[in-house]
């Protein structure tokens, strides 16, 4: 299975838990008079949204070159992350939002029953957030390790919304209110974690130095192949899923032209080969 396919069931598999968990959220928030089950299936119905636009992002960011994109549309993924981050953003105001308003507004205390479906979201919601990081380190998806990210954020929530349920039962009368504080302190995290999102994406798109474990990894496949004395300067770009790199190589001073230019396409072509993540290579060959 191709890192695109991958990254595709890994988004289907999102979107249809969200639904399924967005509509489980909302009546049980409903009929057990808990608001921060509530504010929980508001972020459901946004990560919805924000896995569709994962969907998109991925497709069309493993659309193959043309004449106008000569380095593919990988790009298009981190600005779909981006959106992702403000959909988390939006989710996180809602919640909050909501939160002080229920805050300052009397109401029942919420059902005991509401935990264990609470209970259930949370183990879904984890286990769902490793299936997805997994599968985004597996294809070097930014915009899949937000998505990912995303059911982290959900599975806090639905952990403080049980703490805060918790306490407003046990403490009874006069604690009303404590998921709805739970909420409040989830929707601060959620903005928290946004940001983690948002930074790596931003050093996507400015061409920032963030990948020296694959450096070392193409010095040490260069220093392997016959004829190749060493390399020097080396400029990684990620674009979507592929990682474009500039290699400048020391050859022997003394060869022709042609065995520095077939030297050259020998690396690129092991380079391309032992590291199937990459995408574009130059190679600039230098006297030794």
């Amino acid at each position: 299975m191709s890192n695109e396919q991958t990254a595709i069931k890994a988004t289907y598999f999102s979107i249809a838990g969200n639904t399924c968990l967005a509509v489980i959220k909302g009546l049980a928030g409903i009929f057990g008079n808990s608001y921060a089950l509530i504010a929980d299936a508001i972020e459901s119905t946004t990560d919805i949204f924000s896995s569709l636009l994962v969907l998109f992002g991925i497709k069309y960011s493993n659309k193959p070159a043309d004449d106008n994109h000569p380095y593919g549309h990988g790009r298009a993924e981190p600005l779909v992350t981006f959106l992702v981050v403000g959909f988390l953003i939006t989710s996180a105001t809602v919640i909050a939002y909501e939160s002080i308003i229920n805050i300052r507004t009397s109401h029942e205390l919420p059902k005991s029953w509401t935990l264990l479906v609470l209970g259930a979201i949370i183990i879904w919601k984890e286990y769902s957030f490793r299936i997805v990081m997994k599968r985004s380190k597996e294809t070097n998806s930014s915009s899949l390790k937000a998505d990912a990210w995303h059911h982290r954020s959900d599975a806090i929530t639905s952990i403080a919304a049980f703490i805060g349920i918790s306490i407003a039962l046990v403490l009874g009368k006069g604690y009303e209110t404590a998921d709805d504080w739970a909420a409040l302190f989830a929707s601060a995290f959620i903005l928290y974690n946004s940001y983690l999102i948002f930074r790596p994406a931003l050093g996507e798109i400015m061409d920032e130095h963030l990948y020296d474990d694959l450096i070392e990894d193409i010095r040490r496949v260069s220093h392997q192949v016959d004829g190749i004395i060493d390399t020097e300067k080396c400029f990684i770009r990620k674009s979507g899923m592929r990682y474009h790199v500039d290699l400048h190589a020391r050859v022997d001073a003394n060869i022709t032209v042609k065995e520095g230019h077939d030297l050259a396409h020998l690396l690129k072509d092991t380079l391309r080969s032992e590291i199937p993540e990459l995408g574009h290579v130059l190679i600039h060959v230098e006297p030794n």
